[in-house]
């Protein structure tokens, strides 16, 4: 990796290690420790919520219009204020204060740092990018979380003013290394269709696209079906029909993020020279495998070692999805989006997501209050076959340079690339960084590296 977009990387898997500290006890911490009561605890997260969709709409333009790093501050000191907000409340509308500036925060950083490592990245290496944000982030977060599970202590208020100051810090070291960051914004995309394509305003241009929007629905049904069930439905089914203890739930998410971690970079070997709408499908296969499995659970009687294993199974198979999709969806919203628009783009699935991960737990724990979890699960199975489905309508719809990009990433003293070109800043639709240029000095020009064996048509559909 350049130098840029290793700060990047560091800065993104502090940040998730900070956040590692206090999400798992969130709710216990206002309910419990500050006496606040279930009701502003839910509360809390809603407003957490509800903060990342009101800012995310706007996010995007001002990415585009001022570069990330405006973005990154904005979201990093909101954050930290946020956090230590919430380390020092003791009353409901502080703690729904800080709720709201943690939740704008965190919700901003997202896609100005998916723009900042689009523009650090090239088609060719933007995969392995996005893989490599995903497992630091599950890794920060495990690492965090069971940290700060030594540090805690339910009857002492001050062990969680600790892990929030904690967080807080994290969050100003993640501004304090992307501030040395600079990157260079890529050269709009020549030809009629990159000129088409930046005309108009950036929420025009994506409604516009029909691929974006079909990509938006396929996100919205793949974090609804997945990680908006987790924390709801998923977990109460787990409780009350396959009736294991709160503690094998936590081993069954720790064989989630085991599985994410161990298998990230086997799986993107497998999947990062493929069409990435048929590795989506295959995701929705896999996770149709996890929901089947979590339901047999339910249904087996007797025997509970068995059922046990079932549940950890769907646990594990829905990691295997996960590390599928890390190195597909995000690099397909970057080599959708025109040169112009990343950050409009990266906003705009995020703001997809964070619906996703509102609605989700809503009706999950709904079905799950009203014990309808045949047909919770049923309408999971119908949910994760639609992924499959969209999945490959979305594949028909893709230039063949972005469902099957060109990944070959030639490090010191490996393969050469198939298709040498010229590494001049003429390349249409790249961003060039090279030593002698401004703002992209921390990545190495005389190392000798090729990073781009992507050929013309790859270039012109991106």
């Amino acid at each position: 990796m350049a130098a840029a977009l290793r700060r990047i990387q560091l800065g993104n898997a502090l940040a998730a290690f900070g956040n590692g500290f206090t999400v798992p006890f969130l709710f216990v911490y206002v309910a419990r420790v500050r006496d606040l009561g279930d009701g502003t605890a839910g509360a809390v997260l809603a407003v957490f919520a509800a903060a990342a969709l009101v800012v995310l709409p706007f996010t995007g333009r001002v990415i585009d219009r001022r570069g990330p790093l405006t973005m990154v501050v904005v979201g990093a000191v909101s954050a930290a204020v946020g956090a230590l907000g919430f380390g020092l409340s003791s009353t409901a509308p502080t703690v729904l204060a800080s709720s709201a500036l943690m939740g704008a925060g965190i919700a901003v950083l997202q896609p100005a740092l998916a723009t900042m490592i689009v523009w650090c990245s090239t088609t060719a290496t933007r995969s392995r990018a996005f893989a490599t944000q995903f497992f630091l982030n599950n890794l920060g977060l495990g690492v965090g979380g069971l940290l700060g599970g030594f540090l805690v202590d339910e009857s002492d208020p001050a062990s969680f003013t600790l892990l929030f100051s904690i967080e807080a810090t994290m969050f100003l070291v993640l501004l304090t290394v992307l501030m040395t960051v600079r990157v260079a914004r890529p050269a709009p995309a020549g030809g009629q269709a990159g000129a088409a394509a930046g005309q108009g305003s950036g929420w025009a241009v994506l409604l516009r696209d029909r691929s974006m929007v079909l990509l938006c629905v396929l996100g919205f049904v793949v974090f609804f079906a997945c990680y908006g069930q987790f924390e709801s439905g998923l977990s109460a089914y787990a409780v009350e029909v396959t009736r294991i203890s709160t503690s094998t739930l936590g081993v069954a998410l720790a064989a989630n993020t085991a599985t994410i971690v161990l298998a990230q970079f086997f799986v993107l070997r497998a999947v990062e020279r493929r069409r990435r709408s048929r590795i989506v499908a295959l995701v929705g296969l896999i996770w149709t495998v996890a929901w089947l499995a979590a339901g047999a659970s339910g249904l087996v009687h007797g025997a509970q070692a068995v059922a046990t294993a079932l549940l950890i199974a769907t646990y594990a198979l829905f990691g295997v999805g996960e590390t599928m999709l890390s190195p597909t969806m995000a690099p397909l919203v970057a080599d959708l989006a025109p040169a112009r628009f990343v950050g409009q783009y990266n906003s705009a699935f995020a703001l997809v997501k964070q619906l996703a991960l509102a609605v989700g737990p809503a009706i999950g724990g709904m079905m799950a209050a009203a014990g309808a979890y045949g047909v919770y699960i049923g309408m999971l199975l119908v949910c994760t076959l639609a992924v499959s489905a969209l999945a490959l309508v979305l594949g028909r719809r893709l230039a063949p340079g972005v469902d099957r990009p060109v990944s070959v990433v030639v490090a010191r003293g490996g393969e050469r690339p198939a298709e040498p070109e010229t590494a001049g800043p003429e390349r249409e639709g790249q961003a060039v960084c090279a030593g002698a240029e401004p703002g992209c000095d921390d990545l190495p020009a005389d190392d000798g590296q090729v990073q781009d064996g992507a050929s013309p048509r790859v270039r012109a559909a991106v």
